[in-house]
């Protein structure tokens, strides 16, 4: 096993175990109730997929599923979900969402006083690391959990892009994924950030739950990656139909657009239209992204139609010529292989009858 895959594998998964962990004791201090510690045990599937993965892939990843990832959405959304239903019982200053950490010259002396009789640099070094975390204890919530939300999305991208991949993704696909993975992410924090703070929203708490549900549907798209990768068909007579080969030729561009349609812009336009429809909601944020929902919406639906009948006519118009290929899925290489093993098998036969022509004169005598 290489030093670097594994050592990739191994912070990666670090990252996640103590960001989990932080969300976990946030939980812990905003309930001040101890039970809420047993959030932790989730951790342990990600230990256990940590060991299976070092084991049986030698630290490197899986086709098309992400098992670190995934664990990581299990390990850290209930925490995210308790703290957002908890929301906001602390004051955040005159500004929305103000940091409110007073680390005074005054906490700082008295530690370094603490210090000067006892055990030297090291116990001010102790002293000092107390004061700073009562200090940040003292930050409000809804900081607390917009950041938690934040760290959260960056840490999804950063850690997809440290994860070892395997053999079956190139460089060039991760790197195709990751810049969706941002954007996403974006549109995911707008929605999540901009929806959950308007003030008519939280005195109702099946909407809360409802834009969280919606939430963690959207992310259910990180584990995947099959936004970039294409699914592998062979040439068959069952699977010869329009529909199959579409999705064989063009099943990453597909994927990205049932995500847009079913997984993200689609349940993100239903949730903004219902609550300007049926609540009343309004405000130039949301009315803002209600309309780029639906111009994404529209957009997607659109490429699909364009998709849809350039390849139909496609293979019309091949079928008419009475053509006979590969698979229009298959990559150039695989064509170009199949030709040129077909060329051999005609140059064999072509070689066959000389052959036969020799051996009957030898028989003549």
């Amino acid at each position: 096993m290489e030093l670097m895959v594994l050592l990739n594998a191994l912070v990666t998964r670090l990252l996640f175990v103590l960001h989990s962990l932080i969300g976990v004791w946030r939980v812990t201090a905003v309930k001040k109730e101890p039970k809420y510690w047993l959030l932790a045990l989730l951790n342990l599937l990600l230990c256990l997929e940590t060991g299976l993965t070092l084991k049986f892939k030698q630290g490197r990843g899986y086709k098309w599923f992400s098992p670190a990832i995934f664990l990581y959405l299990i390990c850290i959304v209930p925490s995210l979900w308790l703290l957002e239903i908890h929301h906001g019982t602390q004051y955040c200053g005159n500004e929305p969402g103000a940091v409110q950490v007073n680390v005074s010259n005054q906490d700082f002396n008295q530690s370094r006083e603490s210090s000067h009789g006892s055990e030297g640099t090291d116990h001010h070094i102790i002293q000092t690391a107390k004061v700073f975390v009562n200090q940040l204890s003292t930050i409000c919530e809804t900081v607390w959990t917009l950041a938690l939300h934040q760290t959260f999305l960056l840490l999804l991208v950063v850690g997809r892009w440290l994860l070892p991949i395997g053999v079956e993704i190139t460089r060039d696909q991760l790197s195709q994924l990751l810049l969706m993975f941002v954007g996403t992410a974006a549109d995911i924090l707008e929605f999540a950030s901009e929806t959950l703070d308007i003030e008519d929203v939280r005195k109702n708490y099946a909407l809360i739950n409802a834009i969280l549900a919606v939430w963690t549907w959207s992310m259910l798209q990180f584990p995947l990656d099959l936004a970039v990768q294409h699914i592998g068909c062979k040439p068959s007579a069952s699977a010869r139909r329009i529909p199959s080969l579409l999705l064989c030729r063009y099943s990453a561009e597909l994927w990205n657009i049932g995500v847009s349609l079913f997984i993200q812009d689609g349940p993100f336009f239903i949730v903004r239209s219902i609550l300007m429809g049926h609540f009343r909601i309004f405000n130039q944020m949301l009315v803002f992204f209600t309309a780029k929902n639906i111009l994404v919406v529209t957009l997607q639906l659109y490429r699909l139609a364009v998709i849809t009948l350039d390849f139909r006519t496609t293979v019309l118009q091949k079928s008419r010529k009475g053509e006979v290929c590969c698979c229009p899925c298959e990559p150039y290489e695989a064509r170009a292989h199949a030709t040129g093993r077909q060329e051999n098998e005609m140059k064999e036969f072509v070689a066959v009858p000389p052959k036969e022509e020799s051996q009957v004169p030898s028989e003549d005598h």
